[in-house]
């Protein structure tokens, strides 16, 4: 069980008690900030507090946090598009809505179960129970290439190239709005978005370094396809990053315009059109360097086939 405390500081009189412990504890969900005020495990200078509580500068606020439960997290027998595969590393396409590993809500169906039946419990144990094999992640409405790996040497391995930027990574992406230029880099820090913490953001400070290579490989009146290629890889580096540049992905409704179209020239979709369509690392064992294409899902290439034909 884990123990919090915090002293309010100056410049956060008057604010609600919800809206302070969301802005300290960001690594918990609002609704649970929620349950635990409801629940009256939140004490405010040794009383309980209630959300709508207006704070005062000095007020002591502590609670206790319980250890979460690990679920079990069970192999299932899901097709998986298997595009390399040896002793050490395993290659996915991995389609589009599929969550990568287990997490609230998402404890079967995703692609650690499937790995976990198909490697037979030879995966990495490096980021636990509920990451077995998992290196990286892509989103869950975001296609293509993810590696996991079958042994803790790999992990370790493929895991420094990630860290030193020297994996390649480059996505498809079909996002609105004609450039002005055909090539460019985006270099901006990103971090929770200080007006909603649930989206990142470019930030002036306290975010961490992000770079985005971008190339214009068509353009149409309303949309553009662009391949991007990732130099860091922060937490919806893409997604954050274009739509910062004013080219915001189609069907993103998180980063997109509001509303959100969610239909292209009649092809509809669910989430973001971006498709990690190139992975390339040195492998673990042999020292060489491999490099692997996947393409782009159907809705995406009819897509962009209606733009060039209509757009």
């Amino acid at each position: 069980m884990k123990q919090l405390s915090f002293r309010v500081e100056d410049g956060y009189e008057k604010e609600r008690l919800d809206k302070y412990l969301a802005e300290q504890c960001q690594d918990m969900s609002r609704s649970y900030i929620q349950k635990l005020l409801k629940e009256g495990h939140v004490l405010v200078n040794g009383t309980s507090g209630k959300s709508s509580l207006r704070l005062a500068a000095g007020d002591e606020i502590s609670f206790s946090v319980p250890d979460a439960a690990v679920p079990e997290i069970l192999p299932e027998n899901i097709p998986l598009d298997i595009v390399y595969e040896d002793q050490d590393v395993i290659l996915v396409n991995k389609p589009k809505g599929m969550v990568v590993h287990p997490a609230a809500g998402h404890y079967s169906g995703t692609l650690v179960n499937g790995l976990m039946y198909h490697c037979a419990g030879s995966l990495s144990g490096i980021n636990g129970v509920m990451r077995p094999g998992i290196v990286h992640r892509i989103d869950k409405d975001t296609s293509g290439l993810l590696i996991a790996c079958k042994n803790d040497r790999a992990h370790q391995l493929i895991a420094a190239q990630l860290k030193e930027h020297s994996v390649t990574r480059r996505y498809l992406a079909i996002v609105h709005g004609r450039f002005r230029e055909e090539t460019g880099v985006i270099q901006g820090a990103i971090g929770r978005s200080p007006r909603d913490r649930l989206k990142m953001a470019v930030v002036a400070s306290g975010g961490k370094e992000a770079v985005t290579h971008y190339r214009v490989l068509q353009q149409w009146e309303k949309y553009a396809l662009a391949e991007c290629r990732l130099e860091t890889g922060r937490t919806h580096q893409i997604r954050v990053h274009m739509a910062f540049r004013g080219h915001p992905l189609a069907g993103d409704y998180v980063y997109g315009p509001d509303p959100c179209p969610v239909k292209v020239m009649g092809v509809e979709w669910e989430g973001q059109a971006l498709h990690a369509g190139v992975f390339g690392f040195v492998h673990p064992s042999s020292g060489t360097y491999m490099e692997f294409q996947a393409p782009p899902p159907d809705y995406f290439r009819e897509a962009a086939k209606r733009l060039e034909k209509n757009g």
